[in-house]
């Protein structure tokens, strides 16, 4: 089995490097590809420092902050032309524990098309985050499941793997979505697939360095784009029975 993590990076020095040193310690054989785009900061220097032969990251540079799906479908694209089995999606700021990381990509390599770190099933939890937007986080993933008619208890997880025959035969790397539209967007895809999602309790705990890149603009694409997407479906009646998932 070959795994490929993406992390996508912008303005990260002070985070990869705990980050990358994680994933060398408790995710060992699995490959990393950071997609760092625009840092002035040094994150790529950092990242590519990492690179050594008993640990395989690979760092791609780009000039603009083109957004957190296009960095996604960079990697997916990537995974399809090397050949990887499994592509699993971390965040570089360690809200995401490594340690996880080879619990999702071992799911998905028994066969489970979607394995989603998630912090709303039983076990899982949020830390350091303040009411406001832990409410905006639960309201928009109770709103995404009424909408689009999705038994996903965190559709906006950031933490998760797919086998690369999912990616390439649900054609992931077609998605339109920036920021975290990006997850909700292939979750709806694979959900309409019937394909397999195993939802796996992660705790997730807020950056202590750096800052976060949620935006009222990424706040405004969610709600536009999932209203759409439920109210065609609605309309033309191909609006599916809910979908059930399962819990590690």
């Amino acid at each position: 089995m070959t795994a490929l993590v993406v992390i996508p990076t912008h303005q990260e020095a002070q985070n990869i490097a705990a980050v990358l040193s994680a994933v060398r310690d408790h995710a060992k054989g699995i490959h990393v590809l950071v997609i760092d785009d625009a840092s002035t900061d040094g994150t790529g220097d950092i990242a590519r420092s990492f690179n050594t032969a008993d640990f395989n990251v690979t760092v791609i540079e780009r000039p603009t902050k083109n957004g957190l799906g296009d960095a996604y479908r960079y990697g997916f694209q990537y995974a399809l032309d090397k050949g990887y089995e499994v592509v699993a999606e971390m965040d570089a700021d360690l809200s995401h524990d490594p340690r996880v990381l080879p619990e999702l990509v071992a799911i998905a390599s028994m066969g489970i098309d979607l394995a989603i770190g998630s912090r709303y099933v039983p076990g899982g939890r949020i830390e350091g985050w303040p009411k406001n937007r832990l409410r905006l986080s639960r309201w928009g993933n109770r709103y995404v499941a009424l909408m689009l008619g999705l038994a996903i208890n965190d559709a906006t997880a950031g933490f998760r793997a797919f086998r690369t025959d999912t990616v390439r035969r649900n054609a992931l790397t077609t998605t339109k979505s920036d920021g975290y539209t990006f997850q909700i967007e292939t979750t709806y895809r694979l959900v309409r697939s019937n394909a397999r999602i195993v939802e796996v309790p992660i705790i997730f705990r807020e950056r202590v360095a750096g800052s976060s890149k949620m935006s009222k603009a990424i706040i405004r694409e969610a709600l536009l784009n999932v209203t759409r997407w439920g109210l065609k479906d609605i309309f033309s009646g191909k609006r599916k029975p809910v979908y059930s998932t399962e819990n590690s």
